[in-house]
């Protein structure tokens, strides 16, 4: 195990999951020597997030893209940086059916840039250097595809078989990843991980948006027939997964990280109406569940994702510390204590009225 966290570059600092990420390492260690974050701030992307976090001593914001390699090799080199921890990405699924040229440039030529400019880099450096360098790229589990309801959950190594344009940019990532360390030995890793939710999570997702809507008694929209079937991991269990990764992985692996907590996206709302119904009652007494309805499912909607975490669970030690009962519930009293960072997301133009915007 590497004992130190060292001088690291996170990607996508400003957004869902790399923001908690920060706020995990730097609130519950081990405390980098230096994290610099680096993000373009699109929509999902916001300085807000970032707030509570240490000076420009330990933490250092960098607005920029991904794709620009004179900076992210100047950032690389000025910080001496130790570790690439990679999350910058268009994520959403809907977004890229509607357009899939945002996910190319970023996920794909983004990325790539990103990665040349890593590996540029780490062949310069000393030895000693070269071998405490990593690379971590954070990918999904949609890259996969769809798995049938009786199958088991998918494995390290398995085929790719992608079904939307940002499930295949991913892929293309990941595969760029994988090839870099096979072809120069670059020390790069991969997860795929389960869908995420938790706090700063932004409001067009699924969870978050059902959220929103319950506590202002607007419809609660499901795609299809809410059959499809999903593994949801707390987000902070998710980054204590990256930590371990990070500090303890081995270059070349890959590692899936899952929960366990597989449920359809019906059970799942059903179980955020009844939390709602506890923690903050409807005035005329009936049950959040009345505002559940089933809207046209979106194309090529895939059933089911489930990874199998066992690698990481014997290799790493890893496993989440949240049921889906208790996530659930310290994700609703985030946005129940976060109206403003709710509200700023609204001034800035988010329609939450598009029904459409949904991952699932």
């Amino acid at each position: 195990m590497r004992e130190r966290a060292g001088r690291w570059l996170i990607t996508g600092g400003a957004g869902f999951i790399g923001s908690n990420f920060l706020h995990l390492i730097f609130h519950e260690g081990p405390r980098p020597e230096r994290a610099v974050t680096l993000d373009k701030l699109a929509y999902a992307g916001r300085k807000e997030n970032l707030a509570g976090l240490p000076d420009e001593g330990a933490h250092q914001f960098v607005q920029g893209e991904i794709g620009d390699q004179p900076l992210v090799g100047r950032l690389l080199r000025e910080n001496r940086v130790e570790g690439v921890i990679h999350f910058a990405a268009e994520t959403h699924v809907d977004r890229s059916i509607e357009s899939a040229q945002p996910f190319v440039e970023t996920n794909v030529v983004g990325s790539w840039r990103l990665l040349e400019a890593a590996w540029n880099y780490w062949r310069e450096l000393p030895r000693e250097a070269r071998e405490r360098f990593r690379f971590l790229h954070v990918s999904t589990d949609e890259v996969y595809g769809s798995i049938g309801l009786e199958e088991e959950p998918t494995r390290e190594g398995a085929p790719y078989d992608p079904s939307s344009p940002y499930a295949a940019s991913k892929a293309a990532s990941d595969h760029f990843v994988r090839a870099y360390a096979k072809t120069f030995g670059f020390p790069a890793m991969v997860t795929h991980c389960s869908n995420n939710y938790g706090p700063r999570q932004f409001p067009e997702k699924m969870i978050p948006l059902m959220i929103l809507n319950l506590f202002e008694g607007k419809p609660l929209p499901i795609y299809g027939d809410g059959s499809n079937r999903r593994d949801w991991i707390y987000v902070e269990d998710h980054c204590r997964a990256l930590r371990e990764v990070l500090l303890r992985g081995k270059p070349g692996e890959t590692y899936h990280i899952g929960s366990g907590s597989g449920c359809s996206n019906r059970e799942l709302v059903e179980q955020l109406c009844v939390l709602a119904d506890e923690i903050r009652p409807r005035a005329s007494g009936r049950s959040y569940r009345d505002l559940i309805t089933y809207v046209t499912d979106r194309p090529g909607h895939d059933f089911r994702y489930a990874v199998d975490s066992g690698k990481i669970r014997r290799e790493l030690g890893w496993k989440p510390r949240e049921t889906l009962e208790d996530g659930l519930r310290k994700t609703i009293d985030w946005y129940r204590e976060n109206g403003e960072w709710c509200e700023r997301i609204r001034r800035d133009g988010f329609a939450r009225e598009r029904l459409g915007l949904l991952r699932g």
